[in-house]
């Protein structure tokens, strides 16, 4: 049984072990160093505060998490979004990513933004199947943008207009 709901700071362990596990382990995020638990929960305050943060519970425990802010700086942008979804790797394939995803997007249209962008590494065909799948198309590829074990990676733009 699954449930997705806002994040509370006593998620901040869980959210930031599915987090480190993959700034760790792999080139999906270019985030270097593994981040605390102190700093996952002023995260997720920061962003309850500016937008939403929302967790995804299986069987009770916190097995993914959504989050999103504004694309840029700058009072253009304020309709413009880049969204955050992540789930454990023993979670996936069960749909929460999805729910997940369609909560951060309906939290942004309520609030009155216009498009979602997903910036996804050029090497990860899960994440391009995935954003294709939830009705995103590729806006653009920065080539080179990330580097990350000693490697320079792509960074797909996929997006999605919410109005």
């Amino acid at each position: 049984m699954s449930a997705i709901r806002p994040a509370r700071a006593e998620d901040a362990p869980a959210v930031a072990a599915i987090w480190n596990q993959i700034i760790r382990d792999t080139a999906i995020t270019f985030w270097p160093t593994e981040r605390s638990e102190a700093e996952v929960a002023a995260i997720i305050a920061q962003r309850l505060a500016d937008h939403a943060f929302f967790v995804a519970l299986r069987d009770g425990q916190v097995a993914g998490f959504a989050t999103y802010k504004q694309f840029r700086d700058g009072g253009g942008y304020r309709h413009c979004m880049e969204h955050t979804v992540y789930v454990a790797p023993e979670a996936k394939g069960a749909g929460l990513g999805a729910a997940l995803l369609r909560a951060v997007e309906d939290h942004a249209r309520a609030a009155g933004h216009n498009l979602m962008i997903g910036a996804v590494t050029g090497s990860n065909d899960d994440s391009i199947r995935f954003h294709r799948r939830m009705g995103y198309d590729d806006w653009g590829r920065i080539p080179d943008a990330g580097y990350k074990f000693g490697t320079y990676h792509d960074v797909v733009l996929m997006g999605h207009k919410l109005t």
